[in-house]
């Protein structure tokens, strides 16, 4: 049994509000937004086969939601996550339950929402970023908030909402001398693509694989390590260890297009999806239009990036083959030699239909009992050990040396109180790593504030030798100095007693 998407109130579908509704903004401010009377005509939400979510009333009722239907509270529950200026509570049952002919309809109302938008508005203030090719800032978008949301929706409305290129700029890739691309829309855009993701996402969501992890609610890389750790443990030790190679850059976006076609309807937010996808690239003086992939820095990329691997996902788990993904990152764990170089082959049959690669190098079979392992989301898995990959080691000493340079000029406590934040971040993620890990961390950090006390009593070179004596461990314990190694203790202690 479906239950037909029609007949949804403008008030139940967050759609266009009456004259004169308030609607709050960032840091308590609220606006009044004057609504416009709605000119989407029969086109957009004539009645196409597979039903359609309307804000008309007095039109056929829904079908009958079967008896094994869960109560609306609990499916709002479920779904907490979702924007609810979007997703109402006959909406989420719809999504529960199914949609006639698999597909949504007339969903573009949603996107303009002036609700939506502002909600998204506020998502994206909250993250800040830079400004796109416009130069326009957070800050100045919020001067003139209500008139920029309401401009949105109108334009959005009748049409003439077009995205502006893409400012890229290069960020250095981790542990290596190479810089991968970043983009930067402009805000509005970043403002759109949050209202489109929070009408997409829970009706892609729905159908994503269990051991996908990456960029959805309610999920994250702890939870993908806990599954790796959990496999090996139970004896999945032969691991494909697969690398995608630029994944993000080489998404063909007609197929991409095509998957996002298999549940929605839309054709103007196809469109819009589409829109995003061929964003000019402006860099530098330069303007070019990308031709494949997807932009990465936008706020709709990840959820089209595991939409697009969403396939492989599905048979992996129909083959019985254990796959762990996060995004493009993805391991899979076999119990012998043989199954690891079966599924390998499996999923060079998928990349190469779907217009991937992968990497030749970085892509190989390795046994984790022996020495060198493989690495997943910052963590090396060898013998039976956990440890902080290379690369995250080598950031994590980068981030401390730049807060401890021998010629700081703040006093001790503060240089303690700012080196304490990255400490205890670091450690809140690779809390679960080998316990030698972090003795000898504990003392390079403690060499390194012993280097600045030596400069300021015009001593040159580490702190080493009497040093300790001067300034014993006890002395930067005192000084409220975080210890990884007390902390890791603790942790273990907690955890057994």
């Amino acid at each position: 049994m479906c239950v037909k998407q029609g007949d949804l109130s403008a008030a139940e579908t967050g759609g266009t509000l009456p004259r004169g509704t308030e609607v709050p903004g960032r840091a308590g401010v609220r606006a009044s937004v004057v609504a416009r009377k709605s000119r989407n005509g029969d086109g957009a939400k004539g009645t196409q086969e597979g039903g359609d979510v309307t804000d008309q009333t007095g039109e056929a009722k829904p079908d009958a939601v079967s008896e094994t239907a869960k109560p609306a509270g609990e499916i709002r529950a479920r779904w907490a996550w979702t924007e609810p200026k979007v997703w109402t509570e006959r909406m989420l049952t719809a999504l529960e339950v199914g949609v006639r002919g698999g597909k949504w309809h007339s969903l573009i109302d949603k996107v303009w929402a002036v609700g939506n938008l502002w909600r998204s508005y506020q998502r994206v203030a909250a993250n800040q970023g830079a400004a796109g090719v416009d130069h326009q800032t957070i800050e100045m978008f919020e001067q003139r908030v209500e008139e920029n949301v309401g401009k949105l929706s109108e334009t959005l409305e009748d049409g003439s909402y077009r995205p502006q290129a893409v400012r890229r700029t290069w960020i250095e890739k981790l542990g290596s001398k190479d810089k991968r691309p970043l983009g930067i829309p402009t805000v509005r855009d970043r403002v759109v693509q949050t209202a489109v993701r929070h009408v997409l996402e829970p009706i892609f969501e729905r159908d994503f694989a269990e051991h996908s992890y990456g960029f959805r609610p309610g999920r994250g890389c702890r939870d993908a390590l806990r599954r790796v750790d959990h496999l090996l443990k139970a004896g999945y030790h032969w691991v494909v260890d697969a690398d995608l190679k630029s994944y993000f850059d080489t998404i063909p976006q007609e197929p991409l297009l095509e998957r996002v076609a298999e549940k929605i309807a839309d054709g103007r937010v196809l469109d819009l999806v589409r829109a995003f996808l061929r964003q000019g690239i402006m860099e530098g003086m330069k303007t070019w239009t990308p031709t494949g992939g997807t932009p990465q820095g936008a706020v709709i990329s990840p959820l089209l990036s595991n939409l697009y691997l969403n396939p492989l996902d599905h048979l992996m788990a129909q083959q019985g083959i254990e796959m762990v993904r996060y995004a493009d990152d993805f391991v899979i764990l076999c119990r012998s030699e043989v199954e690891a170089k079966e599924a390998l082959e499996r999923v060079k049959e998928w990349t190469e239909q779907a217009g991937l690669v992968l990497h030749p190098v970085k892509t190989r079979i390795v046994d984790a009992t022996q020495p060198g392992g493989f690495d997943f989301l910052g963590y090396t898995f060898t013998q039976g050990q956990k440890r902080p990959r290379e690369k995250s080691l080598q950031k994590f000493k980068d981030a401390i040396r730049a807060k401890t340079p021998r010629n700081h000029g703040h006093s001790l406590q503060r240089i303690i109180e700012d080196t304490n934040r990255i400490l205890r971040g670091w450690f809140g993620y690779f809390k679960h790593s080998h316990k030698d890990t972090f003795p000898n961390l504990d003392a390079w950090i403690r060499m390194r504030l012993r280097s600045i006390l030596r400069r300021r009593h015009r001593q040159r070179g580490r702190g080493r030798g009497r040093d300790h004596q001067r300034w014993p461990n006890a002395y930067f314990a005192k000084q409220g100095l975080f210890s990884l190694s007390a902390a890791h203790a603790q942790a273990r202690q907690s955890l057994t007693g």
